[in-house]
């Protein structure tokens, strides 16, 4: 959510950003503006009547004393009760309205990113050369079916359209993916948290998926009881709760954290060409980081969340390339987000594995997540996440990258002692 003292001192600025993310919301910044005023101005009116009223209270028992007549006193005192009863609810009504307006807001995006969509995306590095072969090389579909590691058929049998099932050597690289960057950030100081994969409303409140994007995420209807969760659709949404509603001393900053999980997509859609495979499901493991920290801290925290994305692709010797993400592309809470995306042979593209983003103090807002500084006030932590990594298009890529003229597929070098094996074969 956006600082209200923000959009008062410098709406034109507020606009711009929402322009700069593709987004007409002039007149939504007009209506909380011209809320804002008249909520500021009851608010104040009632404050004072409060004051007359407490007088008034005061005065009372002195004239009761002094044996004067008191009942006009009383009587204007019951209107004025009246009507701070009236106004009252007028100011909430009037800061619910406000408050619907301020969640349609995106974050405000980093002032350094371009303008427009992902057709501005800008790839600003690339990590070894795309790999060339020797011999006509198969497609990651092609390779899954014919070592078995992964069954497509069976999947869709089980659960429908873009599910699958790892079999074999395809659940034990699967398996090693996760134990290898698990291994990683628990080395690097990272927590590592198995969270509930069933959240409550809270939870994708201050994540900032809603209630906007409350049609995304798989629902659970509870027979017992009214009250509605949903499966998460990564696990930032859980990490992002940990410390809702908790002011946090200054040296438990920075919080790091990682996590594993399945995430769980409604939106997983349309399964063009190009999303064949694993390349989009509604179900596929992720690790996630999540950090909090401190504003002064906070872009340091972004630096190190991307390049330890980008070490983790590095060391399984896969062809990427970093990609700045355009102000129209940056998801709804974030301010800035960089994607780690992995090159797909048969595809001819790249394919997002990471997006490591910072929300500045948009989530926390939400939250009501702070922190006591050096000057002993209260101030709204950052939140940074970043992918580390998912692991559904990870495999595309390592089988197609890996992959050998005999149709076998080289395991990378980091891997092989979670497996046992340095290659794939038929059986």
């Amino acid at each position: 959510m956006l600082d209200i003292r923000m959009i008062r001192e410098n709406p034109e600025k507020v606009k711009q950003g929402m322009k700069k993310r593709c987004l007409e919301l002039d007149s939504v910044v007009d209506s909380i503006l011209e809320i804002d005023v008249k909520r500021r101005e009851l608010s104040t009116k009632t404050d004072q009547m409060k004051s007359e009223q407490n007088s008034a209270s005061k005065q009372i028992p002195m004239l009761k004393k002094q044996g004067q007549d008191v009942s006009e006193i009383l009587a204007k005192m019951k209107t004025l009760s009246d009507e701070i009863t009236k106004n009252a609810a007028e100011v909430a009504k009037l800061e619910e309205q406000q408050k619907e307006l301020l969640l349609s807001l995106a974050n405000m995006p980093d002032e350094d990113l371009k303008e427009g969509g992902k057709e501005n995306n800008v790839p600003i590095r690339t990590f070894l050369e795309k790999p060339e072969f020797s011999f006509e090389p198969k497609n990651h579909v092609e390779l899954c079916e014919s070592l078995g590691l992964i069954d497509y058929e069976r999947g869709a049998k089980l659960a429908g359209a873009g599910s699958w099932v790892y079999r074999g050597w395809g659940a034990r690289l699967e398996w090693a993916l996760l134990n290898f960057f698990i291994e990683e950030h628990v080395a690097d100081g990272y927590e590592f948290i198995l969270p509930p994969h069933m959240l409550n409303y809270e939870c994708g409140y201050t994540a900032g998926q809603f209630p906007k994007f409350a049609d995304e995420v798989y629902k659970i209807a509870n027979p017992t009881s009214e009250v509605a969760k949903f499966m998460l659709p990564t696990a930032e949404t859980a990490l992002v709760n940990l410390h809702r509603d908790e002011i946090l001393n200054l040296s438990e900053l920075p919080c790091k954290y990682i996590a594993y999980t399945p995430c769980y997509r409604r939106e997983a859609g349309s399964y063009r060409s190009e999303e064949r495979g694993m390349i989009r499901g509604h179900q596929f493991n992720k690790v996630e980081m999540v950090q909090y920290t401190t504003e002064d801290g906070s872009d340091a925290a972004f630096e190190e969340l991307v390049g330890k994305a980008e070490r983790l692709v590095q060391k399984l010797g896969l062809h990427h390339q970093v990609s700045k993400l355009a102000a129209g592309d940056v998801s709804f809470s974030m301010a800035r987000t960089y994607d780690i995306e992995v090159w797909i042979p048969s595809m001819g593209i790249y394919k997002e594995v990471s997006s490591a983003s910072n929300a500045r103090d948009y989530q926390a807002r939400r939250g009501n997540m702070r922190y006591r500084g050096e000057d002993k006030k209260l101030h709204f932590v950052h939140t940074l996440n970043a992918s580390g990594l998912a692991t559904s298009r990870l495999i595309p890529a390592i089988v197609e990258q890996y992959q050998n003229e005999d149709g076998s597929v080289t395991v990378p070098e980091v891997l092989r002692k979670y497996m046992g094996i340095d290659r794939i074969t038929k059986e």
